[in-house]
């Protein structure tokens, strides 16, 4: 049998390397289009008092005028609902960007007299957030921390309700690893940005073969709660 020739070789490569490539981007689309479905089922967030019609009016120029990567309404409303539902205390944010979520966190903190401690790396984004917060009345209940989380979250002591982690993805295991031991039973870890496409697999095999965890995934974002 005669042996390929090297630019046979080289063109083998390439095309499983764009077929890899249209699989994955098909995928993503695929995923993008179910939750678009799913969108299409809901209404906008409705204020129930004057603090929420505010606050919601700077989320929705956040949304429209601060170019920096932040997480869909839709999943700023799912942070809210699970984060009163559950009535948290304590949550932690690893990526702050200019605060978008961290509002989402804070509107149910509201009610349940909680706090949330959000990490950014990028000081004009932390600054973006830090005024974003003091604008929507947030500033007493959300505590933001410059710098490299994987440092800064060795110093955190108390019990945590839901940690979500928005950030590096390769660093996504670093972070759960970091705080796994004070995540209460009963606790959430939320991460972004799970698809085919963008999730860590270290981070799949840690969330899903460890029996202490229980995780599914829903419209990109991973869900894992730590049994009781």
């Amino acid at each position: 049998m005669k042996q390929m020739k090297k630019p046979s070789i080289i063109m083998a490569g390439t095309l499983i390397t764009i077929f890899a490539l249209f699989i994955s981007l098909n995928l993503s689309e695929r995923l993008f289009a179910d939750r678009q479905e799913d969108a299409r089922l809901e209404k906008g967030p409705l204020p129930k008092d004057e603090n929420e019609k505010k606050v919601l009016a700077i989320l929705e120029d956040i949304l429209e005028n601060q170019s920096f990567r932040n997480v869909p309404l839709h999943d700023g409303r799912l942070l809210r609902i699970m984060t009163e539902s559950m009535h948290a205390k304590n949550v932690v944010e690893i990526g702050t960007s200019t605060g978008y979520s961290g509002i989402w966190f804070g509107l149910a903190l509201q009610q349940t007299g909680g706090k949330l401690t959000t990490y950014e790396i990028d000081p004009e984004r932390a600054a973006t957030a830090q005024e974003n917060f003091k604008r929507a009345g947030m500033s007493k209940i959300i505590t933001l921390v410059l710098g490299d989380a994987h440092e800064k979250v060795t110093e955190l002591k108390e019990p945590i309700d839901i940690l979500f982690l928005d950030a590096d993805k390769s660093g996504y295991v670093d972070y759960l690893n970091k705080l796994m031991p004070l995540i209460r039973p009963g606790g959430l870890i939320l991460a972004h940005n799970i698809n085919p496409r963008m999730a860590d697999p270290d981070y799949m095999k840690a969330i899903t073969t460890n029996p202490k965890l229980e995780t599914v995934v829903r419209g990109g974002m991973g869900i894992t709660i730590k049994k009781h």
